[in-house]
């Protein structure tokens, strides 16, 4: 039998999961990370188990758990990935719904207190802002659609079975240690080296809640049973134009050329994608703390660090 605090993190190597291992660590949880590649000895947190395992895969995922129950999981598996159906889309859904269906069944259900899937802004697609839980999603890709999926699946296990699952609709999260595929490394990345590089116009509405504030959300949302069952949103609930957010870091760095135009807007792309996070206030008794400018601020000073 585990501990009353016993944790699985799927994913636990990616951006978040880093952060949210570290809090882990710090909130004295006995926690396990499955990763499907082997994480480094320099990016692991101290005390933490490190499995291997392609949750896609059930005999890989059922070896990797053999004989270990755990009363919490928080689920951060998956890469985003805005592929097209056509080229490599299919793969991408069942990275997203075949990796929870397989999770679901390994787990001893009897031993498990809660299962946080985190979810996707993008699962509302094209729907109108502010984007409010109880709208119906209208998936715009394959990325979307999964997500959509694994959310409606374990909404169903709620109500017909039981299982303990809440499902947080990440928006736009960013912080120290992001991946410099993303958008706003890019940005920093580029202002930092006082480069010139390619932008879109940036009238897109985006929805950024600092990292910090995020990992805080899920531990709520580990320890509250009013959640399960419930599809809600963590972001900070303010719209900032993705120009308005390149223009801040600019001021911040002293540096960068961003050639405004240049790259096109995705294809279907929702020009205004910010939450409505009033169910987060009343149901979590959560709201996010760090202002845009200063979570800009401290993940500049880490890339700038490092």
């Amino acid at each position: 039998m585990p501990s009353k605090k016993n944790l699985l993190v799927i994913g636990g190597s990616g951006f978040i999961g880093q952060h949210l291992v570290k809090e882990a660590a710090l909130r004295n949880y006995e926690t396990t990370v499955i990763s499907l590649n082997v994480v480094d000895e320099n990016q692991q947190t101290c005390g933490v188990d490190y499995l291997v395992a392609d949750v896609c895969d059930y005999d890989s995922l059922t070896g990797a758990m053999k004989g270990k129950c755990f009363s919490h999981v928080v689920n951060l598996g998956g890469y985003i990935n805005h592929a097209r159906y056509n080229k490599g889309g299919r793969e991408v859904i069942e990275d997203h719904y075949i990796g929870v269906n397989n999770l679901v069944q390994c787990l001893n259900w009897k031993t498990l207190q809660t299962f946080v899937q985190i979810g996707s802004s993008d699962e509302y697609g094209d729907a109108p802002a502010p984007q409010k839980e109880d709208m119906r999603e209208r998936p715009i890709s394959p990325y979307s659609l999964g997500k959509l999926l694994a959310c409606q699946l374990l909404q169903m296990l709620y109500r017909t079975e039981g299982f303990p699952a809440v499902i947080l609709r990440l928006f736009l999260v960013y912080g120290p240690g992001q991946k410099d595929s993303r958008f706003l490394p890019q940005v920093i990345s580029g202002c930092l080296e006082g480069k010139s590089f390619p932008a879109s116009v940036g009238q897109q509405l985006r929805d950024f809640c600092y990292v910090e504030d995020v990992v805080n959300g899920i531990f709520i949302a580990l320890k509250n049973s009013q959640a399960q069952g419930e599809v809600v949103n963590l972001a900070s609930g303010i719209p900032v134009e993705i120009r308005q957010a390149m223009e801040t870091v600019i001021n911040i760095v002293g540096g960068g050329s961003p050639r405004y135009g240049e790259v096109p807007y995705r294809t279907g792309e929702n020009m205004a994608l910010y939450a409505d996070i009033s169910k987060a206030k009343r149901l979590l008794k959560w709201q996010p703390t760090v202002s845009l400018m200063d979570g800009l601020a401290r993940t500049v000073d880490f890339y700038r660090a490092n």
